[in-house]
């Protein structure tokens, strides 16, 4: 796996697939039990503990599911931390951070804590915290799990503009196939590997099969002159001549349901859970210029 500069990269993958220990890999937190790891060219496996610190203080932006905000600092401050952790000077910081807090949109909200934002502004703090010190690579994993579809949407176009405005490259695990095409790149994780790589027209033309899937396999559903709403095959009018007409529409809606069944596979694969678990990273080389 390569991950060029200035590029917004996927994991999908089932649940215990290995996304998570992938970004772990990439930031140093995990050793693999064999391949290598190459961030800007030094293989981060043969890196000691010190070096790797070092990395992941100045180089790796990280952003959780939970957030992970000090329930007792404010906004500021908590995007502040890290800069304070680093030794930066209280000017550095306070532009720093300000810079950092404006991109997501959350400068007015700089003194609120987290219990006074709500779920999607608590992330956009988090998102912040994650690019205070300017890193050239952001690791998001499941940005998105626990907030609602329109905040998990402005979420995934903050990453998207990240990566068009600032040039900072953003790889992200989610669940959420619906967010894929915001991305230039998605992988497929099954079992501790990598088994899909869709980019450009590849990509584009299966999030397109995937819409299409969703509009053939919605219920068929008539709405009569009184407003009442009701299921074809449920309720027909007991004085129809001929019941050929509800039995033609099971039977096409059978005849849809096997020929769309490959994408709702697709789909529904990133959900399912499984115990599988890494054990060889020697598929899951990261590259990051």
């Amino acid at each position: 796996m390569q991950i060029p500069p200035g590029q917004f990269i996927a994991l999908v993958g089932r649940s215990g697939s290995g996304k998570t220990t992938l970004l772990n890999l990439m930031a140093g937190l995990d050793k693999p039990t064999s391949g290598t790891i190459l961030f800007e060219g030094e293989d981060l496996t043969e890196m000691g503990e010190k070096e790797l610190t070092n990395i992941r203080r100045h180089k790796v932006g990280f952003v959780f599911q939970a957030f992970g905000l000090l329930p007792l600092l404010s906004a500021f401050e908590n995007v502040e931390l890290p800069l304070r952790i680093s030794g930066y000077g209280v000017r550095e910081r306070e532009e720093r951070t300000r810079e950092a807090l404006g991109i997501v949109g959350l400068l007015p909200r700089a003194n609120h804590r987290p219990y006074e934002l709500s779920g999607g502004e608590q992330q956009r703090v988090a998102i912040a915290r994650a690019i205070v010190t300017r890193p050239p690579l952001i690791l998001a994993d499941e940005p998105t799990g626990e907030l609602d579809s329109t905040n998990a949407q402005s979420i995934f176009g903050l990453f998207r503009e990240m990566v068009e405005t600032h040039g900072i490259t953003v790889v992200a695990a989610t669940h959420d196939s619906t967010l894929l095409a915001m991305a230039d790149q998605v992988n497929e994780m099954r079992d501790g590997s990598i088994v899909g790589h869709l980019v450009g027209d590849d990509l584009q033309s299966r999030l397109e099969d995937i819409q299409a899937s969703r509009y053939r396999d919605r219920p068929s559903v008539d709405v009569d002159e009184g407003g009442d709403e009701s299921e074809d095959s449920d309720d027909a009018s007991t004085d129809q001549p001929e019941p050929s007409g509800p039995q033609e529409s099971d039977e096409a809606a059978d005849d849809t349901a096997e020929t769309t069944g490959q994408d709702d596979d697709y789909i529904s694969r990133f959900r399912r859970p499984t115990d599988s678990s890494l054990q060889d990273a020697s598929q899951l080389t990261a590259r990051v210029p």
